[in-house]
């Protein structure tokens, strides 16, 4: 026993010299990019289930000289998808849609909309036009409150890309429409159900969605260049125009949980999750 009691202690002595030998290296190519102004962040790296990292580099707030650690908030951008394709399979799941549901169960006008199923939303198959190419609102618009009609019209009456289900194209708007879909089939904000099967469970409780008016001092700027003393910061797009393809906010602790929630099939079945991975 007491031979045992020591290979023991011997073991977690190395395993502790290792994560802390890692940790170190990571640490030091991080800081060395972040030094070159290539990167301006926070980093979470865990190798089975051992935090070796979990760190901030760079500024916060440039301008008023805030740095960033392992509780900055980010604007998560298309990151936002993974989460609406979990609804929507959940969603499924209690019987509110199917993936097999045509476009048109939903919008009865929308052009085409019969032959346009969830399923090839989710997986960039429909053919809609990406409304983020249009570059005269990307450029003017992005930072203002935008109502369902409105984005619609971004995209709705565009030519499709292709026919639906016969080719492959990143469309935001596919996931925008997924998210209305959502409203429609559960009644209820999207915000709320992410809340309810997400978030709340998982106890994420860094992460929402209007990051525009987030009042916290943990809340990153942005920039489209960080090179002291040039910093160009990014405007924040409103939570409304990029919605259920981009509008979450989070931290790495957070997207850390839901990492092992899906690892140990938390919130999704293992064949929830098998299908969902599957191109």
């Amino acid at each position: 026993m007491k031979k045992l009691a020591v290979l023991i202690a011997a073991l977690c002595v190395v395993v502790v010299s290792f994560s802390q030998n890692m940790s170190a290296k990571l640490d030091t190519i991080l800081s060395t990019y972040a030094h070159l102004h290539k990167f301006n962040g926070s980093v979470l790296v865990a190798k089975k289930s051992i935090i070796l990292l979990n760190k901030g580099y760079g500024y916060r707030n440039a301008a008023g000289k805030v740095v960033n650690d392992e509780n900055t908030i980010y604007q998560l951008g298309s990151i936002t998808k993974q989460f609406t394709a979990a609804i929507i399979l959940k969603s499924q799941e209690e019987r509110k849609l199917s993936v097999q549901d045509k476009l048109s169960k939903y919008f009865p006008a929308y052009p085409k909309g019969d032959s346009i199923t969830i399923e090839q939303l989710l997986t960039h198959t429909s053919g809609i036009y990406n409304y983020t190419q249009n570059g005269d609102f990307m450029s003017k618009e992005v930072t203002n409150p935008a109502n369902r009609e409105k984005i619609m019209t971004l995209f709705k009456d565009k030519p499709l890309d292709f026919s639906p289900g016969t080719g492959w194209n990143y469309s935001n708007s596919g996931y925008i429409l997924l998210g209305y879909i959502i409203e429609i089939a559960t009644r209820k904000p999207y915000e709320e159900v992410v809340r309810k099967y997400i978030f709340t469970p998982l106890q994420m409780t860094h992460s929402g969605f209007d990051f525009t008016h987030l009042k916290s001092t943990e809340k990153a700027t942005g920039y489209f260049k960080l090179d002291n003393p040039n910093a160009a910061p990014a405007p924040t797009v409103d939570s409304s125009v990029s919605f259920s393809a981009g509008a979450i906010y989070s931290t790495t602790g957070d997207l850390y949980r839901w990492h092992n929630a899906l690892l140990t099939n938390t919130i999704l079945t293992k064949v929830q999750q098998e299908k969902a991975y599957t191109p």
